[in-house]
């Protein structure tokens, strides 16, 4: 997530230049090509604007449509993790409220620091590569693409001290880590309320905690595991490429003017208008995966250590740690 009041231009052109360039070449090519033509062989190949805009006006709005789809997705997953957040605090509010008895202060710990490392189970999986999403943009080296040995090395060196080695090396293997951590945490809350550390009512409030967590993985993983349709992805594309190969001979009809050099401007203009309609296909594009990996993300590690500096405060813990700072204006 950016940060800053707003992208400065040069960072928004480089980050879609490409279609600026090729747009400068193939109009250039295309007016010289016309030029040639039109002084040397009497042949205009030129076409009335009217038609290539009404095209223009569809593309736009099916840009218009996909983009909000797409904004649609991010925004859900923000209120996903709104809803973690809220939940979390919950239950860090009943652990250090609702157990009480022998040791209690180690149980608490102990809850509290399971439910930290299933937040960070969770944000690994989320951010897992998928065929469809943008892996050439990842975040290099912060989080592995596949599930490894570097996956998981790096998975137990951030939930060391969370769990134990012991507890770790139950989840390795398993299809759905996250999951596993809760499955754990509600057989310990049962464990408990057998032995009398809270009655039944209270149970009953962990059990609904513990869903409402299974509900907002669930959630996650939902927008996670299920693209955009990729019908709706692939027909932007192909119709802003048709509709921007088709500009310059548009354009040539409106510059061309036998008087003077005024066809020249179909270069600059054609690379403006296919750099335009490409920069909203893209932005379009890379919102619809917020858990990709990539500085577009929803920040969700910054959002689950602001989880897990509220719930060790709870519990009075002296090793806090520091909220995620923004590196060059992005929070991940």
């Amino acid at each position: 997530m950016y940060t800053r009041r707003r992208y400065g231009f040069w960072m928004t052109f480089n980050w879609r230049k490409k279609p600026f360039i090729y747009g400068l070449i193939y109009a250039t090519l295309l007016t010289i090509i016309f030029e040639y033509l039109f002084h040397y062989q009497n042949f205009d190949i030129s076409v009335n604007w009217q038609p290539i805009s009404v095209l223009g006006i569809a593309v736009a709005f099916y840009l218009g449509f996909k983009n909000n789809a797409s904004y649609d997705r991010t925004w859900e997953a923000r209120k996903i993790w709104g809803s973690i957040v809220n939940n979390s605090r919950s239950f860090g509010v009943a652990v250090t409220s609702f157990v009480q008895g022998e040791h209690s202060d180690i149980i608490k710990r102990e809850l509290i620091f399971r439910h930290i490392a299933w937040l960070t189970s969770l944000r690994y999986q989320l951010r897992l590569a998928r065929e469809w999403e943008h892996t050439e943009y990842r975040v290099k080296g912060k989080y592995s693409p596949v599930i490894c040995e570097g996956y998981f090395d790096q998975l137990e060196a951030e939930i060391k001290g969370l769990i134990d080695h012991e507890e770790f090396a139950l989840y390795e293997g398993k299809a759905n880590m996250a999951a596993q951590i809760l499955n754990t945490q509600s057989m310990r809350l049962q464990a408990l309320k057998d032995k009398g550390y809270f009655e039944d009512f209270r149970h009953m409030e962990f059990y609904t905690l513990i869903k409402g967590f299974y509900d907002n993985q669930g959630a996650s993983e939902r927008i996670k595991n299920f693209p955009f349709p990729r019908q709706y992805a692939s027909v932007a594309l192909w119709m802003t490429l048709i509709f921007c190969l088709l500009i310059p001979f548009a354009l040539l009809s409106v510059f061309h003017n036998q008087e003077s050099h005024t066809v020249w401007l179909t270069i600059p203009f054609t690379a403006l208008l296919i750099w335009v309609f490409f920069l909203m296909e893209m932005i379009g594009d890379f919102s619809e995966n917020p858990f990709e990996g990539t500085y577009n993300d929803v920040p969700i590690s910054t959002i689950a250590r602001g989880i897990e500096i509220d719930l060790k405060e709870m519990i009075n813990e002296k090793d806090i740690p520091k909220a995620l700072t923004a590196d060059n204006g992005f929070l991940m």
